[in-house]
């Protein structure tokens, strides 16, 4: 997925890049600019589906919350997808909450209006379908990640996920955030990102993130990285 690049139309988003420019044209009135601060809920479980939303530098996080209140992230959607997923197999509200994890822009699409765009074998209707495969199969490597692997092999995949999604090699993160998408406690965050640091992979200080050694976050990174860039490659392509 690091193979994602900026495009000259849909405001950075891919799926939207992929559309012909008369194929974006037909939506374009639809999309509406919309910058996402982090911590920012777009959706709620159980709650109405109120807006779709193509990040366009943003990343937005899927959680799945216990009883308890803990959260474990389950899903991470940048420029690469859209948030919207269930609308896409007919359901009215959100089966999980989502939130923004890393801020940006990103392009808002009121769900009457997406709803009209995916009636019918439309464009959006098939590229928005291919994302909802790839977008599966990410959240079905996840569960086997959380269940497998080590906590220093998660946090390696999980920033170099968000590492494709935003622009350039620096974001911010806080500890407490990344101990909630790990499903770990803040002090084991603390020894990673300490650990990491000393490595030479990343420099860390007071949430803001920066990539130095993006090969050797890779190779202390579980397989499951590897295979999410390659599976959502051959289905997006397919």
């Amino acid at each position: 997925m690091s193979t994602l690049s900026p495009c000259p139309i849909a405001g950075g988003n891919q799926l939207l890049a992929s559309l012909s420019e008369s194929e974006y044209r037909e939506i374009a009135p639809d999309l509406f600019p919309a910058h996402l601060h982090r911590k920012a809920v777009v959706g709620e479980r159980g709650k109405p589906a109120t807006n779709v939303y193509f990040p366009c530098g943003g990343v937005l996080s899927v959680l799945a919350f216990m009883e308890s209140g803990t959260a474990v992230k389950v899903g991470t959607i940048g420029k690469e997808g859209f948030f919207g997923i269930e609308l896409l197999v007919g359901g009215d509200e959100w089966i999980e909450t989502t939130v923004c994890q890393v801020e940006g822009p990103s392009l808002r699409m009121p769900v009457a209006a997406f709803r009209a765009a995916i009636a019918g074998d439309t464009p959006l209707r098939r590229v928005t379908q291919r994302y909802l495969l790839a977008y599966l199969s990410q959240v079905s490597q996840s569960v086997a990640c959380n269940r497998l692997h080590n906590v220093e092999e998660r946090f390696a995949r999980w920033v170099l996920m968000t590492h494709d999604r935003v622009d350039g090699d620096e974001f911010f993160l806080t500890q407490d955030f990344i101990a909630d998408m790990l499903g770990v406690h803040r002090p084991s965050v603390s020894l990673v990102a300490g650990a990491f640091q000393q490595a030479g992979f990343i420099k860390y200080s007071r949430g803001a993130m920066m990539i130095l050694n993006r090969e050797g976050l890779e190779e202390a990174s579980c397989e499951c990285y590897a295979s999410n860039v390659a599976q959502f490659a051959r289905l997006m392509a397919a």
